[in-house]
């Protein structure tokens, strides 16, 4: 894995860091927006956001002054990541994200609504065609790319939070159990 690709899984594989990322999904936030929004310090928000901005997983989308500095608006191009991508990527890595995306869960389904009938949870591990795997693919691509477009500033009237988690691989057949 190239020293780029680790930088970026590293950066994106904390738990405030995915909160930032999905905030700045579909708003451009100065470090102070994201503190107000996420309830962190200044500094703690400014020091996540220079980890990710580093990694190459946000852009500055604008820079204004204000009394005698510089904001700067950052944004999520969340775009990229819906490129193909010609990366391997360790168990070891793939592991810290798993983590840091499981510890987001939690938290994200603690502030589920329960008077709301639309959530969906499933789990499974299972052994299908590569052309059922390729469909079922797209169809959460599908669904990744239509919540990342419709991404709106927090708080817009006429929106809901929500939450999306994925995570579909291929995995190893591992050893077939002896015969009886």
């Amino acid at each position: 894995m190239t020293d780029d690709a680790t930088r970026s899984l590293r950066a994106i594989a904390h738990p405030v860091r995915l909160q930032i990322l999905s905030l700045l999904t579909g708003a451009e936030l100065s470090a102070a927006d994201v503190a107000r929004e996420l309830d962190l310090t200044h500094a703690n928000a400014s020091y996540h956001l220079r980890v990710l901005l580093d990694a190459g997983e946000l852009e500055i989308a604008s820079e204004e002054r204000i009394r005698g500095g510089v904001a700067k608006r950052y944004r999520h191009p969340w775009e990229k990541d819906f490129r193909p991508r010609q990366r391997t990527v360790s168990n070891e890595e793939r592991a810290i994200y798993a983590r840091a995306m499981a510890e987001e869960l939690v938290r994200r389904s603690r502030l589920a609504r329960t008077d709301r009938a639309r959530s969906r949870f499933s789990d499974a591990e299972l052994w299908v065609t590569p052309e059922d795997y390729a469909t079922a693919t797209e169809a959460i691509d599908r669904a990744s790319t239509t919540l990342h477009g419709a991404a709106r500033p927090p708080r817009s009237e006429g929106t809901i939070k929500v939450a999306f988690s994925a995570a579909l691989f291929e995995m190893e057949p591992g050893p077939a159990p002896d015969a009886p």
